[in-house]
């Protein structure tokens, strides 16, 4: 039987933090932690960290939703671990990053 942690943290207004994970017999399955910002347009993805692919990785999107891909040599839970508290540090530094114009980061 598999274990479904889901859970939003706030930042600021405009600013928070998505976390869910999968985890069976202890392992961890599928994870995504996402920090989000909120434009104009609605909620955008401004980082993730998550598993999809089958392989732990970073994605980074500006505005304009481009994103940039870093693959993490990290298993599931580490990765899991590693983004969690990269967001809960780093949270102002991205949407920073992400607000500004043109800005690829």
């Amino acid at each position: 039987m598999s274990k479904i942690v889901d859970f939003v943290v706030i930042f600021d207004d405009d600013v928070r933090k998505r976390h869910y994970h999968e985890t069976e017999k202890g392992n961890v399955k599928y994870f995504s932690v996402q920090l989000g910002i909120r434009t104009k347009d609605g909620w955008k993805v401004a980082v993730r960290y998550d598993s999809s692919h089958g392989f732990s990785h970073m994605d980074k999107y500006d505005r304009k939703g481009n994103q940039t891909k870093t693959k993490l040599n990290l298993g599931f839970k580490s990765a899991l671990t590693y983004g969690d508290w990269d967001i809960n540090e780093n949270w102002l530094k991205y949407k920073r990053e992400f607000l500004k114009k043109g800005s690829k980061q």
